[in-house]
C-alpha cells in the first residue's frame, strides 16, 4: 500500500504563503557556545512546532530510525551551521541541502553514535572535533525515516573530505541567519486532493563562486532548523 502524497520535484516553484518577519530572532547572546550548552543542559518545557513532513510516500515500508548531526562550527565571527548538498543521483533527497547523517545501524550504540559515524563517513569531520551538547525531538520524513537531530559544537582546525558518492558540496551558513524568522518562508500547494506544506530558508552566499549563489534550504532540514529556533527562542 502506498500513499497518494505528492512528491515535490521543484520546491522553488511552490508559492510562498507567508514569511514570519513578525517573529523576533533569537537574541545574539543566546547564539554563543556557553549559552547553547546551558540551554541543552537545562531545557525549557517545550514542544516542537512541526514533528514531521506528514504522510509517507510508501506506507508498506516501515519507518526506520536515523540520525543527523546539526554541526555548529565555532568561528571567530560567530557560530556557523555546516550543511551538505547531496549528489543528484541519490535515491532519497537527491540534490537537497541536508545535515550530515543517515540511518541507524545495528552496531550503533545510540543516536549520537549514528550521527558521529555518518558525519565522519560523509564529510570526513572527525569526532574529536565535535562536542555533543544535546538532541532535539525526532522528526518523521516522507521517505520513512524517524530522524534524531544531534546538536554539536565543532572546534575549527578540522579537514573535510566529502564522500563524492553522497555529498556534492559542503558549506556553512551563519546560525544567526537561520535563527531569524524573517528568513523563514512557508510554502503550500495542493495536488491529487492532498495538501503539502514546507519551510524554506534560502541563503545567498556572497563568498561563493559566483558571488550571491543561492542555496535553497527546505523540507526536513528547514523544519528541524525551525524547531531549533523554537527551542532557542523561548525565554
Amino acid at each position: 500500500m502506498t500513499s497518494a502524497v505528492p512528491r515535490i520535484l521543484d520546491p522553488q516553484s511552490i508559492p510562498v504563503v507567508g514569511v514570519d518577519d513578525h517573529l523576533p530572532p533569537v537574541p545574539a547572546h543566546r547564539l554563543h557556545a556557553p549559552a547553547l550548552r546551558q540551554r541543552f543542559a537545562a531545557p525549557p518545557d517545550w514542544q516542537p512546532e512541526v514533528a514531521g513532513d506528514g504522510a509517507r510516500f510508501n506506507l508498506s515500508k516501515p519507518a526506520r530510525p536515523a540520525s543527523v548531526l546539526v554541526p555548529l562550527v565555532m568561528r571567530d565571527h560567530g557560530l556557523q551551521v555546516l550543511l551538505t548538498r547531496r549528489t543528484d543521483h541519490l535515491r532519497d533527497h537527491a540534490g537537497q541541502i541536508s545535515f550530515p547523517g543517515g540511518r541507524v545501524e545495528d552496531f550503533d550504540a545510540d543516536a549520537v553514535a549514528t550521527a558521529l559515524r555518518e558525519t565522519e563517513e560523509e564529510v570526513g569531520l572527525a569526532r574529536q572535533h565535535i562536542e555533543v551538547i544535546g538532541t532535539l525531538p525526532t522528526y518523521s520524513t516522507v521517505t520513512s525515516y524517524v530522524v534524531t537531530p544531534v546538536v554539536g559544537l565543532v572546534q575549527p582546525g578540522f579537514v573535510l573530505q566529502a564522500d563524492s558518492g553522497e555529498v556534492a558540496e559542503v558549506f556553512e551558513v551563519p546560525l544567526a541567519f537561520l535563527m531569524t524568522p524573517a528568513n523563514h518562508r512557508r510554502h503550500r500547494f495542493e495536488m491529487a486532493g492532498q495538501q503539502r506544506q514546507f519551510w524554506s530558508m534560502p541563503w545567498r552566499d556572497q563568498s561563493a563562486e559566483p558571488p550571491g549563489r543561492e542555496y535553497f534550504i527546505w523540507g526536513a532540514t528547514a523544519a528541524m532548523l525551525r524547531n531549533l529556533y523554537g527551542f532557542l527562542a523561548l525565554p
